[in-house]
């Protein structure tokens, strides 16, 4: 809690509004009393008087508290922004379909479940080494080498509270702040690469996949992006949001592209690398870039089992690195999250080699709703989809409503405003895609991580109000 001067703050109070703090004290002398919560300011100007909330009392300072920029001007996360309106919306009583979060709706497999709680009960209620138990290092190890080709051993590999933490990691030691470093970003992305990115300290440089190609960049455009300043990329395949893999034999060119140039290191994110659909793509296999053997010595390849296990709540990640890197990577989550809870390490262990069969049950249902999300999209008027073959992400385009009015008078800008008029009047919840790069202000991501049923009754309400649009 802070004290502001209304005079010096009175632009960033115009800002934004929190609609659950609307009423605020002017307290004395043009001294306004606000909370600031990341990059947002709970505040409004139009405020005379009013009372907070108790539990945001007020204090008694002649400055506000510094927030740094780099923090100050980060962006909220698009997808956690939308679950609070769902949440928000569902608290009205209102009946939401929630095509929003990146979340199975399948429950962690019971035998995975079982080893956590075993060990729970033999008191593995400890501090872990740093990087994680060494069984578990040496099951993801096996997996990677085994499955993935990519030859790992276990003191390469560091267990992380999450890929994304993962990621942040991976990007924390490959930049060097005020070198001007850039990294590469194919786009669409998830969108919480180019934060992460710009947190680091470098600039990000999005290379935009076309629609026609699927969303794919292609080696010339990955060359064309490339200078002195580049230092790493970002790559993600299968992606999020766009919801499709790249062939093998593309990854296998951008590769080739990429190992012509020794300074860039290539993190690799393959959260969704089981999520693969050869019954959309008959031959469709997933390729990891630490395989090919010009980039082996510096991809950072980063995993973990949220999606393809249904662990999402269990923050498990995992990255595997060269050595000495591996060892820096350890190094910095030392003096950070150090390990994740001790018993989740046989549940790991569990996941890793004895739950493939009921990956595949997920996979296959998976399967199966990304044509019934695709053909029903189909029935929506003036919206293109590519067909989704990975992961659990349609991705249309629905710029050709811009311009548009809503049924309650929404005008029809962007895709922010499509999404919001969609939740507020319809009870559909998507992702608007301004955050997934430059190239998708068009576009809204839909997750088919939920039931054929919500598929259907969504996509439906979504017609019927589309069609209503004037």
């Amino acid at each position: 809690m802070s004290i502001f001067r209304r005079a010096d703050f009175s632009s960033k109070l115009k800002r934004v509004a929190d609609r659950q703090y609307p009423r605020l004290k002017i307290i004395e002398n043009g001294l306004v009393c606000v909370k600031v919560h990341g990059s947002r300011m709970l505040a409004e100007t139009a405020a005379t008087e009013g009372t907070f909330p108790a539990t945001f009392p007020a204090m008694r300072a002649p400055t506000a508290m510094f927030v740094s920029s780099r923090i100050a001007s980060m962006a909220e996360s698009a997808t956690l922004a939308v679950g609070a309106k769902v949440v928000a919306a569902k608290a009205k009583g209102h009946d939401v379909v929630a095509f929003a979060m990146g979340e199975p709706d399948f429950d962690t497999p019971a035998n995975i479940k079982q080893a956590a709680i075993t060990a729970l009960e033999k008191g593995m209620t400890k501090y872990a080494p740093t990087a994680g138990e060494k069984s578990a290092r040496e099951a993801i190890a096996a997996k990677l080498t085994r499955e993935n080709g990519v030859p790992t051993a276990f003191d390469q590999v560091t267990i992380t509270a999450g890929a994304k933490h993962a990621i942040y990691m991976a990007l924390q030691a490959i930049v060097e702040p005020g070198r001007g470093d850039e990294v590469l970003l194919p786009s669409p992305a998830w969108v919480s690469y180019k934060p992460l990115i710009e947190l680091a300290g470098a600039k990000c440089i999005e290379i935009a996949g076309a629609v026609e190609n699927g969303f794919r960049i292609t080696p010339s455009q990955l060359a064309a992006s490339i200078n002195a300043k580049t230092v790493g990329i970002v790559w993600n395949s299968p992606s999020n949001p766009c919801g499709i893999a790249y062939p093998a034999v593309e990854v296998r060119a951008l590769c080739d592209e990429l190992s012509k140039h020794e300074k860039i290191v290539v993190i690799s994110d393959e959260i969704y690398e089981k999520l693969i659909y050869p019954e959309i793509a008959p031959g469709l296999t997933h390729f990891s870039p630490g395989s090919f053997d010009a980039l082996r010595h510096r991809t950072i390849t980063v995993n973990g089992l949220s999606k393809s296990y249904a662990m999402t709540g269990w923050r498990v990640g995992y990255l595997a690195a060269p050595l000495a890197m591996a060892k820096e990577l350890i190094k910095l989550q030392g003096q950070m999250t150090n390990s994740i809870p001790s018993f989740f390490y046989p549940a790991i262990v569990e996941a890793l080699t004895n739950s493939a069969d009921s990956v595949e049950t997920m996979r296959a249902r998976f399967a199966t709703r990304a044509v019934l999300m695709h053909e029903a999209l189909a029935t929506v008027a003036d919206i293109r989809s590519v067909a989704p073959n990975a992961a659990f992400y349609a991705f249309p385009d629905v710029s050709a409503h811009f311009g548009k009015t809503s049924p309650q008078a929404t005008k029809i800008t962007s895709a922010q405003s499509f999404a919001d008029a969609l939740l507020e009047e319809a009870h559909v919840a998507v992702v608007p895609g301004e955050d997934f790069g430059e190239c998708a202000r068009g576009n809204i991501r839909l997750s088919f991580a939920c039931t054929e049923a919500n598929i259907t009754n969504g996509v439906e309400r979504l017609r019927t109000w589309v069609a209503s649009l004037r």
